[in-house]
């Protein structure tokens, strides 16, 4: 609200001195000046307006993901595994804009936690391929842009932004936002050394 007050409060200046000027019959050459510097305040004002709308764009909007709430995890991993992958996935869900979690690890997926996709079996495709071998993230942060979307079918299907973490050579853990461009750089180093402990752990149990 407080980005339209120079516009609205221009506007009405600029208004209320026209009326003024309107309703005066005879005017004195102090009037003038000051009905001059009146609406050269007000065009500033509304200038100022016009000018924050394109610095301070909306926040994007949140959405409602499809899906339903859960948690899958693979029974086959070892209690300390699961319990360290329960405590992970719980706090990138309670402390970043992550609605989703999928977790893919020596060739199948291992975890799926939140508003869950379609897919119940993550499907390694381009991005997450690539993210494996240069082990690098990726951050999407508009999903709906970008033609490799498709393979986030494990996913919600409104999904707005995704981030694509490796987990060393074998995995990769996938958060899925219902925000575009709502992962800040405090949230990526984050999600980092949550990946990096997660993928201490995961190595020790597959070595």
């Amino acid at each position: 609200m407080i980005r339209y007050l120079p516009l609205v409060v221009g506007t009405v200046g600029g208004l209320a001195l026209l009326a003024n000027r309107m309703v005066t019959a005879n005017l004195t050459a102090s009037q003038s000046r000051a009905d001059a510097l009146g609406v050269l305040l007000s065009a500033v004002l509304i200038l100022i307006g016009l000018l924050w709308q394109q610095v301070q764009p909306k926040s994007p909007e949140a959405v409602i993901l499809v899906g339903e709430e859960g948690l899958e995890i693979d029974e086959n991993l070892p209690e300390a595994v699961k319990t360290e992958l329960a405590w992970a996935t719980h706090i990138l869900l309670t402390n970043t804009v992550t609605q989703s979690v999928a977790i893919y690890y020596d060739r199948q997926t291992i975890l799926r936690r939140g508003i869950l996709g379609k897919s119940n079996q993550v499907n390694i495709g381009t991005i997450a391929a690539r993210v494996m071998k240069t082990q690098k993230p990726i951050y999407l942060v508009k999903l709906e842009l970008y033609p490799g979307r498709v393979e986030f079918d494990y996913l919600p299907e409104n999904t707005q932004g995704v981030i694509v973490q490796p987990l060393g050579e074998k995995g990769v853990m996938v958060l899925g936002a219902n925000i575009p461009r709502s992962y800040t750089k405090q949230d990526e180093n984050w999600v980092t050394a949550i990946a990096d402990k997660l993928t201490y752990n995961l190595e020790k149990i597959s070595s």
